[in-house]
């Protein structure tokens, strides 16, 4: 188990940390490579809200309440504002407050 731990670390450390050692100026968009780093921020991303979703999917709606107050207020800022930064923090300010008055 401590190995497999390991090597997922090391995996994921490198997934994260070489794109951002290599020099990527030289990389086109319409390569392969230039392809893949495009859709590795999207896919993350992706990745990660299915996993913040799933446990409230599972669960019972009063715990979903947040979640959606969070995923509505990402949306409605981004756009209407256009920009990713304040849709992040409003998001995340939405969610605190809804599960603050929900008190899940």
């Amino acid at each position: 188990m401590v190995v497999l731990a390991l090597a997922v670390g090391a995996l994921t450390w490198a997934f994260r940390a070489l794109p951002l050692r290599m020099s990527l100026h030289a990389v086109r968009p319409d390569t392969r490579l230039g392809r893949f780093l495009a859709a590795t921020g999207p896919a993350a991303i992706g990745t990660l809200f299915v996993a913040a979703v799933l446990p409230y999917v599972r669960g019972d709606s009063g715990e979903a309440v947040p979640l959606v107050a969070g995923v509505a207020a990402v949306l409605g800022l981004y756009f209407w504002r256009r920009s990713v930064v304040l849709a992040t923090l409003g998001g995340a300010v939405f969610y605190g407050i809804a599960q603050f008055l929900t008190g899940v």
